[in-house]
C-alpha cells in the first residue's frame, strides 16, 4: 500500500493506481475531492512519535509513505520576512516586524519538529519513506537538517513538469532505483513561479512528472 501524505491533489496517488498499486491520500484539506482520509497530519505525526494511537499503527514496513511535506516555513522567501525586507513589510513599524518574526520562528520550529518526527517514526518502525521538499537556495532544511537529501532534481521540466522548481527527496529505509525511462516526455506549457499567484497551483506537480518519477526511482 502506498500512503501519500500531504497530498490532496491525488496526482501521485492516481499515477500509482494506473501502475496497479493501491494508494491513498491523506491531507487536512479536500479541495480536489481526492483526499481519502481528511486528517490533521501534524497531530498524527506528534501522536506517532509519542507512541500514541495514530495512522502509523496501520502502516507496515511492507508499505511506502511518500510525503509532500509543507515547505512554507523552509523556503527562501520566508527569510525576507524574518529580516523585515519583504515588499509587503515596507511600511511596517519595527515593533510589528519583530512581533511577526517571533510568530514565524515559532511556526518554523513546529514545521522542523514535525518533519524530524516523521522521519524518526519511520526510522524506528522501519517504514519505507520518501519526503519531498523544494531545494531552491537558500533552503532551511538544506542548510540545517542533519540528514542530507538523497536526490536533488534541479529542473523538473526535464521529466515533464510545468515548473523548473528544484526539488529534493529524502529516501529513508528505501534505496532509489535507477531505471532508464527512454520515451520522450510531452512538452508541458512551462510556468513561472513568480507569475503564479495561487499557492496551491505553485505546489502542483504534473501527472507526467509523477508517473516518470515513480517508474524511474520507486518501482
Amino acid at each position: 500500500m502506498i500512503h501519500c501524505l500531504f497530498e490532496q491533489s491525488g496526482t501521485f496517488k492516481n499515477e500509482f493506481t494506473k501502475l496497479v498499486y493501491n494508494a491513498v491520500d491523506y491531507d487536512i484539506q479536500n479541495e480536489f475531492n481526492q483526499t481519502d482520509y481528511i486528517i490533521d497530519l501534524f497531530q498524527e505525526i506528534e501522536n506517532g512519535y509519542d507512541n500514541k494511537k495514530s495512522i502509523f499503527d496501520n502502516i507496515s514496513k511492507d508499505d511506502l509513505i511518500i510525503a509532500f511535506f509543507p515547505c512554507t516555513r523552509f523556503e527562501s522567501q520566508i527569510q525576507l520576512y524574518f529580516s523585515g525586507n519583504a515588499i509587503g513589510q515596507k511600511n511596517w513599524s519595527d515593533e510589528k516586524k519583530i512581533e511577526y518574526a517571533m510568530r514565524l520562528h515559532d511556526e518554523l520550529h513546529l514545521f522542523y519538529k514535525r518533519f524530524s518526527q516523521l522521519m524518526l517514526i519511520c526510522i524506528k518502525r522501519k517504514i519505507p519513506l520518501i519526503i519531498e521538499n523544494p531545494c531552491t537556495e537558500p533552503h532551511y532544511l538544506t542548510k540545517y537538517f542533519p540528514v542530507k537529501s538523497t536526490i536533488a532534481d534541479k529542473d523538473r521540466r526535464t521529466r515533464g513538469d510545468y515548473y523548473k522548481k528544484p526539488t529534493q527527496y529524502w529516501f529513508i529505509n528505501i534505496k532509489p532505483k535507477q531505471n532508464m525511462i527512454l520515451e520522450a516526455y510531452t512538452q508541458q506549457n512551462n510556468k513561472t513561479i513568480l507569475n503564479t499567484q495561487s499557492k496551491t497551483e505553485r505546489s502542483m506537480i504534473s501527472s507526467e512528472y509523477a508517473n516518470r518519477f515513480i517508474r524511474e526511482f520507486i518501482i
